[in-house]
């Protein structure tokens, strides 16, 4: 499985960016997806998730009702939609993806494929 992730890039403090992944796999119907992040000097934290039907998800409290997690199986794509961004934001994002049919899941090892990461900086 082979993930793509791509739509990061320099924003001011309240502006929004749409991050995309494209998944190469053709499970990806049937698998949850996450987004991940990780800033400088700090460990990877999770961001949201999606299940596999697409009408499911959870978010970490710090980018609850900023950030939109959705997916378009006909497209093996998953979008992280952000908002109101904060330069606390600032990080490198992942996406990763979990074999078919488990559940969505906070937990990054619980995640078995993941792209290769897209910068995302918010200025003050």
């Amino acid at each position: 499985v082979q993930l793509q992730a791509s739509g990061g890039g320099l924003v001011q403090a309240g502006g929004s960016l749409r991050l995309s992944c494209a998944a190469s796999a053709r499970t990806f119907s049937t698998s949850p997806m996450g987004w991940f992040r990780q800033a400088p000097g700090k460990e990877r934290e999770f961001v949201a998730a999606i299940n596999w039907g697409g009408d499911s998800t959870s978010y970490a409290d710090s980018v609850m009702g900023r950030f939109t997690i959705s997916r378009d199986n006909a497209k093996n794509t998953v979008y992280l939609q952000m908002n109101s961004l904060k330069p606390e934001d600032t990080a490198d994002y992942y996406c990763s993806s979990r074999k078919p049919f488990y559940r969505r899941s906070k937990i990054s090892s619980d995640y078995d494929y993941w792209g290769q990461g897209t910068q995302v900086t918010v200025s003050s």
